[in-house]
């Protein structure tokens, strides 16, 4: 069996293995109990180490693509049973940071983060076990109030990558950037106030502030960041409290933010005494180049993450401001969460003082804009209208030539592709024809043959 390994390939040779077996079950339609040749064999036929084969087997394993028997055997599992999901799609679409794709399940086009296939564990494992022999008091105790000393250290340093300054005690962590803007609404934003959310925008902060009533007041977001025509008549017409806005690889459009609209943006919101409130959890995705509000503003109060491009099982996430905001939000932290797991920021400040974190974005940068290019001309050669031409990050807003969602949505179902939520990205849950694309799934021949029928089945004019 050949698997095609390239060596000099960003995807590491593990992952490769994984794919290529995967693809090799699926493409030929082997049936369930076939035996795979022992991983002895495979790893001599493709010029590979046992070791290589043997987990890339053990995590088709756990994906439930293979059954291992008396062990290094491995044979073709049978199919999983149905998985009984919610049918409605307009709830949480980025509650599923990856799609846990197996050969029985569709192909979630428009999920919000990284495929299980793209995820690498050995650095992360390298981690773990170092804080495991290492910081016994990683394993048992809470975090301090702010989070882990060493890991804020961490972040003044990479924060500075973003010419943001942030001296350590200006740093909060949190369990992910959910859990940070969850501190931010219910410390600072009294119920009944109003502010400016996006739109298209983030599904799960609109829901977040319907649960702490919280007004929302739609601002059109444009290929260049919001638009700043629209910000200055609704600033004076409403008086919000805040704004809220993704500068960079933003959900779902894919756009970052125009450095002259940056600089209207945060001239506007000191006139009407707005707080700014920038959502950078898809910002690693990125170049470090990429305007920053809170670069250019301190005053601004910056929400990251690491959830997105390391594990979405390390929840680990911080937020950025002023000395009294950190001081109102580490107390809540501690009354509603008694501080954070110090065990998963004693793993993430060891991957970012050993540059591992480093090497694995810069991975997923390359790997993301080779992939993006492919799919912008796809959707060209396919006439599907694009949102702008993002130029990296892990989304693509667009409307295919068929313009019903529903005969959209049954056109995917027979490709096996599951589209991403009409109402999600609407703060009103108003209706669209635009998708969101996860660049990282539409290589997948399934999403490449539905981009294809779906410009073939559009309406032609007689």
């Amino acid at each position: 069996m050949e698997l095609r390994i390239d060596r000099q390939a960003l995807v590491p040779v593990v992952q490769q293995i994984v794919d290529g077996l995967a693809g090799w079950i699926r493409q030929d339609a082997v049936q369930p109990g076939t035996r795979l040749p022992s991983v002895r064999q495979l790893a001599r036929q493709n010029l590979l180490s046992q070791s290589s084969v043997n987990e890339a087997c053990e995590r088709l394993v756990a994906q439930g693509l293979l059954a291992s028997r008396h062990g290094s055997s491995f044979f073709v599992a049978p199919p999983l049973s149905p998985v009984h999901e919610p049918t409605d799609q307009n709830r949480q679409p980025d509650a599923l940071a990856d799609g846990g794709e197996s050969a029985q399940r569709e192909l979630k086009l428009g999920c919000g983060g990284l495929p299980e296939s793209w995820r690498e564990s050995d650095d992360l494992g390298y981690a773990i076990r170092q804080v495991t022999r290492t910081d016994m008091a990683g394993l048992f105790n809470y975090s301090t109030p702010l989070g882990l000393p060493a890991l804020r250290e961490q972040l003044s340093r990479r924060l500075k990558q973003f010419s943001i300054e942030a001296d350590k005690n200006l740093i909060l962590t949190t369990t992910g950037a959910t859990h940070g803007l969850d501190l931010i609404v219910r410390t600072l934003l009294p119920p009944g106030s109003c502010v400016v959310v996006e739109s298209p925008g983030y599904s799960n902060l609109f829901d977040l502030l319907k649960l702490h009533k919280i007004d929302m007041i739609e601002l059109p977001r444009t290929p260049r960041g919001p638009d700043v025509d629209a910000l200055q008549d609704l600033l004076a017409m409403h008086r919000p409290t805040a704004l809220f806005v993704n500068s960079a690889c933003h959900n779902p459009t894919g756009s970052s933010l125009a450095p002259a609209v940056a600089q209207r943006l945060l001239q506007l919101t000191k006139e009407h005494a707005v707080l700014v409130i920038e959502d950078d959890a898809y910002g690693d995705f990125q170049s470090s180049a990429r305007t920053r509000l809170a670069a250019l503003d301190p005053d601004v109060v910056y929400v990251g993450s690491f959830s997105k491009t390391l594990s979405s099982s390390l929840r680990v996430g911080f937020v950025v401001a002023g000395p009294s905001i950190i001081a109102r939000l580490s107390e809540v932290k501690g009354i509603t969460s008694m501080g954070g797991s110090r065990f998963c920021e004693s793993v993430l400040a060891c991957l970012l003082a050993n540059g591992a974190y480093r090497k694995l974005v810069q991975r997923q940068r390359l790997r993301l804009g080779a992939d993006m290019g492919v799919l912008l001309q796809v959707l060209e050669d396919a006439d599907w209208e694009v949102f702008g031409k993002p130029a990296g990050g892990l989304f693509i807003w667009a409307r295919p030539p068929l313009c019903d969602y529903a005969g959209v949505q049954r056109l995917a179902k027979r490709f096996g592709v599951q589209l991403s939520s009409r109402t999600a990205f609407s703060p009103s849950g108003a209706d669209s024809d635009w998708l969101r694309i996860n660049v990282a799934y539409a290589r997948d021949p399934r999403a490449q043959a539905f981009f294809r029928a779906a410009a073939l089945d559009r309406p032609r004019v007689s």
